[in-house]
C-alpha cells in the first residue's frame, strides 16, 4: 500500500504561518473543505485553519490503491510537514476525518496539541456494510449515494433552511472520484481502534449530534470513556438539532467549542 496524497485549502486569511495556532480540519466521506468553510471563517481571526480533502474529493488527487485510516493520518502529517515542517497542531475532524484524528493521536500524539473528534467513533458501522457500499459506488458511481447521504448528513429541516449550501455539499459527493470513495469505504471497514483509546494522551473533545444516526452521542461517550480510562483527558458534548455534519450544521457552536479547547491547551503550555 502506498500512502495516499492529500491536499488542503486555507480557510483563514493569507498570512505567514506560525504567529497563530495551527488548526488542521478533516472532512467526512463524500464532502470537502466546504464542510468547514463557515466554522473556518469564524475561527480565522485567531487561528490558522487548514482543511484537507480526502483522496479523490475536493482538491486531493484520486487514490490509485487501497489505504487504511492510519495511512490517512500519515498523509496528514506529510501535509503539515509540507507547509510547517515539524509543527505541532490542533486537529478537528468529522466522521472519517474524526477517525483519522484518533489515529493521529494514537500514532502521532507528539505532533498534536489538541483533538476534536466530531460525529465519529472508534469504530463506525460494520465491515460488511462498508464493503457493500464500496462495491455499489464502484459499479454505479457516487450519485447513487446522494439521497441516502442527504438523509444521514442533515437534521430534518436543514436542507429547507439552507438549500443552496446543502446543495453545494451534495455536489461535492456527486463529483468525488468513485474509486477513491470506495477505497475510503474499505478503509472504514478495517477501522477499529477501541482497544487503543487508552493510549491517547492528547486533550480531546468528542462532539456528537443528538440526531446523528451514524455516530450517536453514545459513541462519543464511548470514545471519551476509553481515553479517560487510560489516564487521558477527554470530554463528550452532544449538540441538539444536529445530525452527522456538526461544523456545517452548527458552525458557530463548533467554532466556540474549538476556540475554548485551543485556548485552554495553549494556555496550559501544551503548545510549548
Amino acid at each position: 500500500m502506498a500512502r495516499p496524497t492529500v491536499k488542503a485549502v486555507l480557510l483563514s486569511p493569507q498570512r505567514p504561518l506560525g504567529d497563530k495556532p495551527l488548526l488542521v480540519v478533516g472532512p467526512s466521506l463524500g464532502t470537502s473543505s466546504l464542510l468547514w468553510s463557515q466554522a473556518g471563517t469564524i475561527l480565522g481571526a485567531d487561528v490558522d485553519v487548514v482543511a484537507w480533502d480526502l483522496p479523490g474529493h475536493g482538491v486531493s488527487p484520486a487514490a490509485q490503491e487501497n489505504f487504511t485510516v492510519a495511512d490517512l493520518a500519515d498523509a496528514v502529517i506529510g501535509l503539515v510537514d509540507s507547509i510547517a515542517p515539524g509543527a505541532r497542531f490542533h486537529y478537528a475532524g468529522v466522521s472519517l476525518g474524526g477517525a483519522t484524528g484518533l489515529q493521529l493521536a494514537i500514532k502521532h500524539g507528539d505532533r498534536l496539541k489538541s483533538l476534536s473528534v466530531q460525529c465519529s467513533g472508534a469504530k463506525l458501522g460494520t465491515p460488511e456494510g462498508w464493503l457493500e457500499r464500496a462495491e455499489t459506488v464502484r459499479t454505479q458511481g457516487t450519485p447513487v449515494m446522494i439521497q441516502g447521504s442527504a438523509e444521514r448528513w442533515f437534521a430534518p429541516g436543514f436542507m429547507d433552511r439552507q438549500p443552496e449550501l446543502s446543495g453545494r455539499l451534495l455536489h461535492t459527493l456527486r463529483d468525488a472520484d468513485r474509486f477513491s470513495y470506495a477505497f475510503c469505504c474499505e478503509a472504514l471497514a478495517g477501522f477499529d481502534v477501541r482497544d487503543q483509546l487508552g493510549t491517547i494522551r492528547v486533550p480531546t473533545q468528542v462532539v456528537a449530534g443528538a440526531m446523528d444516526a451514524v455516530a450517536p452521542p453514545s459513541m462519543a461517550e464511548e470514545v471519551a470513556a476509553g481515553i479517560t480510562s487510560g489516564g487521558g483527558t477527554a470530554t463528550a458534548v452532544s449538540l441538539e438539532g444536529v445530525a452527522h455534519l456538526a461544523p456545517f450544521e452548527a458552525p458557530g457552536h463548533i467554532a466556540e467549542l474549538l476556540k475554548s479547547l485551543i485556548t485552554w491547551t495553549e494556555t496550559q503550555g501544551a503548545g510549548e
